[in-house]
């Protein structure tokens, strides 16, 4: 019996559809996660790169990710940083540190 999609996987798909309901194609390139515990806590820390298109609309995005409300089953992501911007052929390579938490 599968207990569905890990945090990991529903982050992803979250900042995909969140890109995706403000117009932009968010193409997640590589993700790498470790699980993480506090003495009341259970969850983990997830750094996510991501690619979009570099123009003012996806910067904005970018600087709005940290507010946003990225819903995630049996999850909530407690803390979400944009860590670093690269620039490259017209598109922007974020970088994205999150901690997600066990609900």
């Amino acid at each position: 019996m599968s207990r569905g999609p890990d945090a990991a996987t529903l982050l992803k798909r979250a900042l995909e559809r969140h890109g995706d309901a403000a117009g932009l194609e968010i193409a997640v390139r590589m993700a790498e996660t470790t699980r993480w515990a506090s003495a009341t806590f259970a969850g983990a820390r997830h750094q996510i790169t991501l690619t979009l298109r570099d123009d003012a609309f996806g910067q904005a995005w970018l600087g709005a990710l940290p507010d946003a409300d990225l819903p995630l089953r049996g999850h909530l992501v407690a803390d979400l940083a944009v860590i670093a911007i690269t620039r490259r052929d017209a598109r922007s390579i974020a970088t994205v540190e999150a901690l997600t938490v066990e609900t």
